[in-house]
């Protein structure tokens, strides 16, 4: 985890964060949901440390330190703060609950009692298998393929799952809205599927089944390749449901994007979040807090009777509906 947080936070991922956050910070996001400086931010990005390592190696605040992943160079960290933090806190704040059966927090109960925050730097470039080579991009790098590629409106859409039916109607939802905003003359809207790598909870698709089969959509034709674009970001999910939703549309706007689609029970997990707490949350952020919109999107499903895919609210027919579900696929 903290690798790739490494890696998110060198290539500018995590802008505006340069390194592991502070105590100062950690309180402020878990307070306010904001940085110390005001600056929204919803999720704590810490390094924990074993008190061991701290005493053996006699690291104190000032120094610097090298960071290392599989016996490799990784990053250089300046130790700005050692410090303990509540976990039990942390979880109430971000995740809402402390029940053990939550991904979220088990995570959180996994990492140590101590952190370390302060200002990294990288030393080694990640180097990426096929296939997911052909899909890492920085944030940089993608906001220049989104300006070569001319497009006005970037939607984006953040997923862990394989797509099916409703995955790909949330899509094109989403840049039906957001195409719908420009005059005709320059209609030029692209969506960005950012999927997620990274470790997630038991019964998820495994990180290549989630880009290749993204990029089949395209290859297969569902999508224009000149409005269709996929990527890689490496995160592993808290499930924070709400807060989740925040820090994504965060991480989207780093990467070039003005609109990040949110459908049903966005980055949440078992019943705990209501299914659109994470599109009532963006009613609390103002545009000078979040430049991002969100596109809420309900609901797709197949309608026999009329039988043509519909969203929630058109049809009339409710009780013949067949929904689409990633469960169900997922436990097949």
């Amino acid at each position: 985890r903290c690798a790739r947080e490494c890696i998110d936070i060198a290539y500018g991922f995590f802008t505006p964060l340069e390194g592991f956050m502070g105590r100062e910070d950690v309180d402020a996001v878990c307070e306010k949901m904001t940085l110390r400086d005001g600056t929204l931010w919803p999720i704590p990005i810490v390094l924990d440390v074993k008190d061991e390592q701290i005493q053996a190696k006699k690291i104190k605040e000032g120094d610097t330190i090298l960071l290392t992943y599989s016996d490799s160079a990784l990053a250089i960290l300046e130790v700005e703060q050692i410090f303990r933090f509540d976990k039990i806190k942390m979880a109430k704040a971000v995740l809402g609950t402390t029940d053990e059966k939550h991904p979220g927090v088990r995570m959180l109960n996994g990492w140590e009692n101590t952190f370390m925050g302060g200002k990294i730097t990288l030393v080694n470039p990640p180097r990426f298998q096929p296939p997911f080579d052909k899909f890492w991009y920085t944030p940089r790098q993608l906001r220049e393929k989104i300006a070569e590629k001319g497009w006005k409106r970037v939607v984006a859409h953040q997923t862990r799952n394989v797509p099916h039916s409703g995955h790909e109607w949330l899509m094109k939802g989403a840049w039906f809205s957001a195409n719908g905003e420009l005059p005709v003359e320059k209609l030029k809207t692209g969506i960005l599927v950012n999927c997620i790598i990274g470790p997630k909870r038991m019964g998820d698709y495994i990180d290549e089944a989630i880009a290749l089969c993204h990029h089949k959509l395209c290859e297969a034709r569902y999508f224009r390749d000149d409005i269709h674009l996929v990527s890689i970001a490496l995160w592993d999910m808290r499930y924070a449901g709400p807060k989740e939703a925040i820090f994504h549309a965060i991480l989207r706007t780093n990467l070039g994007c003005t609109h990040h689609m949110f459908g049903r029970d966005h980055a949440g997990v078992g019943s705990y979040y209501d299914p659109y707490d994470a599109h009532r949350i963006f009613d609390q952020i103002s545009e000078e807090k979040l430049s991002i919109k969100p596109v809420r999107i309900l609901e797709w499903w197949y309608c026999p009777v009329c039988g043509e895919v519909t969203y929630s609210g058109l049809c009339a027919h409710s009780k013949e509906r067949q929904k689409f579900s990633g469960t169900l696929i997922r436990s097949m």
